[in-house]
């Protein structure tokens, strides 16, 4: 009990670190000591005489991209766990898969045509089109002949996938002007930009909740790992379990991508890099998981903001260039240990 807590309290450490560095690192820097007389003044009302210019750069701009990069790296983190442990497949994770390409364009359809306003119509556009995105792929998957099999799930995600970003790139051909064209695709690539606080409002409590559902399941996706049968053999409801734990990485890959578009690698490299290090057992895994989500994305939002002044480029490309080769390293650590 005293190892968890404390456990508990430096994750919760390093993330408020992390944070502090996310808001004060940018193109201009910002003394970490400034950040909390702004986060004094505005919790608690301390009174600090602050220069007007650098209190709005933190509390409206810095502090709530790295709130969101931390919500998002932690939630596509955890459904990345999720994926693995129910398919017992370690190359699923909501990119590949086609989950993220079917939230984009249902958040793409949302926004072209109308549908209700604000954020909350696009999560729900995002979520229906990952709902129709991960049916599809089962279909292709048991069409195959082995909807369990690595080889045959993988194809059809990356068959659902290139579908879904085709039917995305001919909604925003046909419907988007120019502007909406050059917004929408530089959102699709992963764009912390405009976020503000309502989508911290969205984003915190939905990776929090998505969280504590895989949690409070974690000896159901123990029990996975060895197959659904052997699940079964244990008193454990699988179609239920996977119905439920499926439905909520949908939804909480949906609610990301409807507000930071597509970012992938962070649901595939943390899981695999947090199991070499801390084993299989889910208990850890999950909030380790989702620590390091959350701790990738906040380098990856500042290494976006910096790497070329003047300029900030999309997190999902600096999520690529940097989960591509650790992936690749991953792969072959595992071939040569065995």
């Amino acid at each position: 009990m005293i190892r968890t807590l404390i456990r508990t309290l430096l994750a919760a450490m390093t993330l408020l670190l992390a944070i502090i560095a996310g808001v004060a690192i940018g193109e201009t820097p910002i003394d970490p000591a400034v950040v909390f007389q702004v986060l004094a003044n505005k919790l608690w009302a301390a009174g600090h005489v602050l220069d007007p210019i650098d209190e709005g750069i933190v509390w409206n701009y810095r502090l709530t991209r790295a709130l969101v990069a931390a919500a998002c790296g932690a939630g596509l983190a955890t459904c990345g766990v999720v994926l693995q442990s129910l398919l017992r497949n370690p190359l699923a994770d909501p990119y590949l898969l086609g989950i993220s390409a079917g939230a984009s364009t249902g958040a793409v359809l949302v926004a072209l045509l109308g549908l209700g306003a604000g954020l909350i119509s696009l999560s729900v556009g995002a979520f229906a089109g990952a709902v129709a995105a991960f049916a599809l792929v089962v279909l292709l998957a048991r069409a195959s002949g082995s909807p369990g099999g690595t080889g045959q799930i993988i194809l059809a995600g990356i068959a659902g996938s290139q579908l879904f970003n085709a039917l995305t790139a001919f909604l925003i051909t046909k419907s988007a002007s120019s502007e909406q064209a050059r917004g929408i695709m530089f959102w699709l690539l992963g764009n912390l930009s405009g976020v503000r606080w309502p989508s911290v409002w969205l984003a915190v409590p939905v990776a929090v909740a998505g969280l504590a559902v895989c949690l409070w399941h974690r000896r159901a996706l123990d029990a996975f790992t060895f197959g659904a049968d052997s699940a079964a053999s244990l008193g454990i409801p699988v179609r239920r379990v996977q119905l439920l734990l499926i439905s909520c990485a949908a939804l909480v890959t949906a609610v990301m991508v409807s507000i930071v578009g597509s970012i992938g690698f962070v649901g595939l490299v943390i899981p695999h890099a947090v199991r070499l290090l801390l084993g299989t057992r889910h208990a850890r895994l999950l909030p380790a998981s989702a620590l390091g989500g959350a701790l990738f994305l906040i380098a990856a939002d500042v290494l976006s903001r910096t790497l070329i002044k003047g300029q900030v480029i999309p997190v999902g490309v600096i999520t690529a260039l940097v989960g591509a080769p650790v992936f690749a390293l991953i792969l072959i650590g595992r071939r040569n240990a065995r």
